[in-house]
């Protein structure tokens, strides 16, 4: 009997471990909080990574196809339900993550006899002003972190997230626009996928366009939050087009 808490620990450690393996490969992706809305962006390979949830909230995720949409659903199914029980805009990204999605995450990542989420998202929610910006990520364990506006990143390798983000934020100052932001995410997502060094992405033109060729033969999904709007959604799916990228 005594042993029985160490191995439910082992047990656990071993979970974190195989999720970790099996979202190694996951492609990164991004949001940025920026003067008129939020833009996120995702690359894949065939498989959506970019969805709206409500009419200010969209997420991006990272990890298994069928798990990102069992956690969309989910998401919708919650904020749907709580805009009918109280008003649509009782509807909030803290509620959202703190009642509804973190807990049901951590619960099947510690139940061992079950399958876990491979799977991880970063969840936006635009407001009226850029400082009421709001971004979470939500890790498979069921953890997740808040933050008012800026940039966030999403990466299946924990270490790699920060120089993304410490690149990211210095080269997208306050006033950059939705077309410069995607180039700027592109660049840090190919830096995170071919393993290079965030300063060689602006150091040498030829690095800042590398993008292009790595991009061949997959998806680039882009989701757009405007902060003020004619309709009560916000959401837009935007194309590299239609950013003249």
């Amino acid at each position: 009997m005594i042993e029985e808490p160490y191995r439910w620990l082992e047990a656990i450690e071993n979970r974190r471990e195989y999720v970790r393996e099996q979202i190694k490969e996951g492609s990164p992706a991004f949001a940025a909080c920026l003067d008129e809305g939020i833009l996120l962006l995702g690359v894949g390979s065939g498989s959506s990574k970019v969805f709206e949830v409500f009419d200010r909230h969209a997420l991006v995720g990272l990890g298994h196809p069928a798990d990102i949409e069992r956690l969309r659903q989910t998401a919708i199914d919650t904020v749907h339900l709580e805009a009918f029980m109280r008003a649509p805009e009782d509807v909030s990204l803290r509620r959202l993550v703190s009642f509804g999605l973190g807990p049901q995450l951590k619960t099947s990542f510690e139940h061992i006899f079950g399958s876990p989420f491979l799977a991880e998202l970063l969840l936006a929610e635009v407001g009226t002003t850029p400082e009421r910006d709001l971004l979470t990520r939500l890790h498979f364990d069921g953890g997740f972190e808040f933050q008012s506006g800026g940039v966030a990143a999403l990466a299946s390798r924990r270490e790699a997230e920060e120089p993304a983000l410490r690149w990211l934020t210095g080269a997208l100052p306050r006033g950059t626009g939705r077309r410069e932001t995607a180039e700027a995410m592109l660049q840090a997502w190919a830096c995170l996928t071919g393993t290079r060094p965030f300063d060689e992405a602006i150091e040498n033109p030829e690095n800042r366009a590398a993008w292009r060729e790595q991009i061949q033969g997959k998806t680039v999904e882009i989701g757009w939050l405007a902060r003020t709007s004619r309709t009560p959604g916000r959401y837009e799916s935007l194309t590299l087009s239609q950013l003249d990228l």
